[in-house]
């Protein structure tokens, strides 16, 4: 029998610290935001896509002049984008026990979101504004 500290600490103590960081609840009501705020969008969406006449850039350049499908679009962006990245992070602190590879990870994932949505929020100005 080994003397190692954790075989003399109580269940308790050794359950100290490995608890909740209590940012749970919020991460999970931003991802329930999120969805609900997704699902109109997703369907102006598709209502969009399915009455366009043409599907060329210069309907599409019109088209997304408009300054409400300019909005609606870089709202449906910006929401898609926070639901995949909280998704994706829940994914990954739950399959990933190495707290390095974990860390590195997760920063990684922020980054590439945040350079995907500002990239598409970027287009839909650019082709708006040159509309």
């Amino acid at each position: 029998m080994s003397n190692s500290p954790q075989r003399i600490l109580s269940p308790l103590a050794r359950a100290r610290g490995a608890g909740s960081a209590h940012h749970g609840a919020g991460h999970w009501l931003h991802q329930r935001i999120t969805a609900l705020a997704n699902i109109p969008l997703m369907l102006w969406l598709v209502w969009s896509v399915v009455h366009m006449q043409d599907w060329n850039y210069a309907a599409v350049s019109l088209w997304l002049a408009q300054p409400i499908n300019a909005i609606l679009m870089i709202l449906a962006v910006l929401s898609t984008f926070y639901h995949a990245a909280l998704g994706a992070q829940v994914v990954v602190e739950d399959y990933i026990h190495h707290p390095g590879f974990k860390m590195v990870k997760l920063i990684g994932l922020r980054l590439f979101f945040i350079a995907a949505a500002v990239a598409s929020v970027f287009s839909i100005l650019k082709v708006a504004f040159a509309g």
